[in-house]
């Protein structure tokens, strides 16, 4: 072995800092210690997926070891800044526990909150305080663009709406729709690419928007019913395959 370690039959949070530090040591992993931030940037977001995979799964067991994936992504980050000398996992720790005092005045200071309304209400406010946000836009801007488009749209529009933009009703927004599918057929027959991605996007704005008018999540639902597709997909696969025929009369529009 390399390296000392004391072997436990229980691990804890610093023994996890800790093995996290052996590995990138001078005879720590060669995978381990080639990493940067940008390396493993892609590692965040599919353990995130993950545990939420387990959630969905109502899997106890994928979602505590699914917990523990991303929270070595958290430890693997810290670890690289604090050999960078700029922050450690305790000020990471440190700057969330601050902010979860700050942002909840209603539990550790004077401010009323009777409801979730109020709660998030005040969480907003406050976070546009603390990061010296000014204007509307630099709310909508300040949403992630790493996040899936279906949810960054949403959050985009629900932003907007906060605002002061008028939320529009279901009604003008399939009217919205069925002009803008006029525009994109008028688009396809033009044959003019850049015109049609213009409209398609826009098409597909204005459905989220629809969605969020009907008190529905479209990220959450699009997932499901791929996942709803690939199961009649695997239906008609199997059928295709005892009848002896093949797979083009199935359609994604089915």
């Amino acid at each position: 072995m390399k390296i000392d370690f004391n072997f436990k039959q229980s691990y804890g949070i610093q023994d996890l800092i800790e093995i996290m530090g052996l590995l990138r040591s001078e005879n720590g992993c060669p995978w381990d210690k080639e990493q940067t931030h940008a390396s493993i940037k892609s590692n965040v977001i599919e353990e995130a997926y993950e545990v939420v995979d387990a959630i969905e799964q109502n899997s106890i067991p994928a979602l505590r070891e699914e917990l523990g994936d991303l929270l070595l992504q958290v430890v693997f980050h810290s670890e690289i800044e604090s050999e960078n000398g700029s922050f450690n996992f305790s000020d990471v720790c440190d700057e969330i526990c601050k902010k979860l005092i700050i942002r909840h005045p209603h539990i550790f200071g004077e401010v009323s909150a009777d409801t979730s309304e109020q709660v998030l209400n005040n969480w907003e406010k406050i976070k546009n305080q603390t990061k010296g946000v000014a204007t509307a836009t630099e709310t909508l801007k300040n949403v992630p663009k790493f996040l899936p488009a279906l949810m960054r749209a949403n959050k985009i529009q629900s932003r907007a709406i906060k605002a002061g933009v008028k939320p529009d009703g279901t009604a003008e927004i399939f009217n919205a729709l069925q002009n803008q599918l006029l525009k994109l057929n008028n688009s396809e027959d033009a044959q003019d690419k850049q015109a049609i991605a213009q409209e398609f996007k826009q098409l597909l704005f204005k459905t989220v928007a629809l969605g969020r008018a009907l008190g529905l999540n479209s990220e959450e639902l699009l997932a499901e019913f791929c996942d709803e597709f690939i199961a009649d997909f695997e239906q008609q696969e199997k059928l295709t395959q005892v009848q002896g025929k093949n797979l083009f009369a199935f359609s994604v529009l089915n």
